[in-house]
């Protein structure tokens, strides 16, 4: 399909300006393909904050499909979600003939930006490609980047940045020096180079009234013509490994009618397919107002989509509606069939309220359960493997109609989380074939996510600069394609004796005294206070 015809199938929910003659030349990424990047809610909201800019001249580019592109490019950003996309981000910059590492970049090329998950979590692994990263959330933050950019564009690069570092959540990684212990020592210090660049940058967090939905819908998508609203940011179950929960504290609940009502109103005058997102949306305070909104006749025609729900809020009402709403399935975080193990991470969840979730799923005509679970959790037993399989077969008896799939990732340690310190089970990988073999004979569809994906993960979750090298040497190894474990395994052992080993980075517990590599980049809490959630969490192992 051509790119004129792809985007002309685009219904916008908002309207963009015409960019003034002397706009800034931007250019807007995802570093993966137009459907997927289509699909990010986060994506959507900032290009359509760009493109209501009167002095932004803004240019979508996927890997497959972009807008026509300016010929002189003064800001390149990227929307940066899932790890492995680093490798498109690499296409990205050879394609703009920019040089890779910002040392490397001069007068004429453009700044390189960056935000999103990824980068927000630890952006060190990538600090060297990016001339400045966007930490939290965008709301504010792309408003006051734009203005200071737009007071300095015609400056020196060197004074560019200068002032951009001095703007609240504006990280720019070259105005940081980062010392070693020896080539492959542990971190003993991360200063700022300059007096006016701060010691500590601070995650930007949107406290508005209203939070993201959609501003366009169309049926290139991954979820073909969805409309989404974004219902609740953050967690407020703290379970000890979710980035999801620590990340992007505080809990935000918008108001029910008059934010999130209005907002599906206008999504559905558009199309009949809503999704509601957000880490534990039925724990918003009015869901039941949401549901009731949704369940009335005039959206008879409505199909409803959730994020996963908390397993103790999947009421039989709401079951009922999912079911009118043409929701055949439903998903569920368990994390584990083991209590104890569930009071380690500090999942606050009965084993009677698992087994109500699938018998009102069942009773409200859904036809499928999905739930999701992790192994390798610190303090896991052999026997808590054991009572996940015993759970999974005994729901299987309490709802026989339901079609069960177990999803299972690796635990994998997360920046600004209580577990960040901890290390990958060795034994992850061999735990997830356990699994499979036993669930599979039982007729229960198990899906587990790649145990050497969540190495990478791992590798680049709690990496400091000085795995760049590898990062790019695996790139090369795999011909620009995402990397094979083999590609990281070889770029380790040509780079030995450079840089720590990749159990340092993946597998080793580290010190509670040792100097983070995103210890200089602020969080939603501070490092005392996770260690006391991490203290509260090995104490229940013992």
């Amino acid at each position: 399909m051509s790119p004129s015809s792809l985007f002309a199938q685009e219904h916008l929910l908002f309207q963009p300006v015409e960019p003034e003659p002397q706009a800034i030349a931007l250019i807007y990424a995802f570093p993966n393909t137009y459907t997927v990047g289509i699909t990010s809610l986060g994506y959507q909201t900032i290009w359509a904050d760009l493109a209501q800019r009167p002095n932004v001249a803004v240019s979508r580019w996927f890997t497959d499909v972009s807008e026509p592109l300016p010929r002189v490019l003064e800001l390149l950003g990227f929307s940066f979600s899932w790890e492995l996309d680093y490798v498109h981000i690499l296409q990205a910059l050879s394609q703009f003939q920019i040089p890779i590492d910002s040392c490397d970049r001069g007068q004429d090329h453009p700044l390189v930006f960056g935000g999103g998950t990824v980068l927000t979590a630890n952006p060190e692994p990538f600090a060297a490609w990016f001339d400045l990263i966007l930490l939290g959330d965008g709301e504010e933050l792309l408003g006051n980047f734009i203005q200071v950019f737009s007071q300095v564009r015609h400056c020196a690069r060197a004074e560019k940045l200068l002032a951009l570092a001095q703007v609240p959540g504006i990280y720019v990684p070259s105005l940081y020096a980062v010392a070693y212990a020896g080539l492959d020592g542990e971190i003993t210090s991360i200063q700022a180079i300059a007096p006016e660049v701060p010691a500590q940058v601070s995650k930007q967090t949107h406290r508005g009234e209203h939070l993201s939905s959609s501003k366009v819908v169309t049926a290139q998508a991954a979820w073909e013509s969805i409309y989404m609203v974004e219902v609740i940011r953050s967690c407020p179950e703290m379970c000890r490994f979710c980035l999801a929960s620590y990340l992007t504290l505080p809990l935000r609940t918008p108001d029910a009618q008059l934010s999130l009502m209005p907002a599906i109103a206008k999504g559905l005058a558009v199309t009949p397919r809503l999704g509601l997102l957000g880490a534990s949306i039925t724990q918003h305070p009015e869901f039941e107002l949401l549901i009731d909104f949704i369940g009335q006749p005039i959206y008879d025609q409505v199909r409803l989509s959730l994020a996963s729900v908390r397993t103790n809020t999947l009421s039989l009402k709401l079951c009922e509606l999912l079911s009118r709403r043409d929701c055949r399935s439903v998903t569920i975080a368990i994390e584990s069939g083991s209590e104890r193990l569930r009071q380690i991470i500090n999942k606050k969840l009965a084993q009677a309220e698992i087994f109500a979730a699938a018998a009102n799923a069942q009773a409200g005509g859904l036809k499928a359960l999905k739930l999701y679970g992790m192994v390798g959790v610190p303090g896991e037993l052999d026997q808590d493997l054991e009572q996940t399989l015993t759970l999974l077969l005994e729901l299987k008896k309490t709802a026989p109609k339901l079609r069960f799939s177990f999803g299972c990732s690796t635990f994998v340690p997360k920046s600004h989380t209580p577990w960040q310190w901890l290390g990958v089970d060795f034994q992850a990988g061999n735990k997830l074939k356990y699994l499979q073999k036993k669930l599979m004979a039982q007729g229960i569809d198990f899906r587990p996510e790649s145990y050497k994906d969540s190495v990478v993960q791992a590798l680049i979750s709690r990496g400091d600069r000085r795995i760049t090298p590898i990062l790019r040497l695996a790139y090369e190894f795999s011909n620009g394609q995402v990397p094979s474990d083999g590609s990281y395994r070889r770029a380790f052992k040509q780079l030995r004796g450079q840089l720590p080993d990749l159990d340092f980075y993946v597998f080793q517990p580290w010190s509670q005294d040792q100097i983070l590599p995103w210890q200089h980049l602020g969080a939603a809490l501070p490092a005392d206070t996770l260690k006391k959630h991490l203290q509260a969490s090995l104490d229940l192992m013992a």
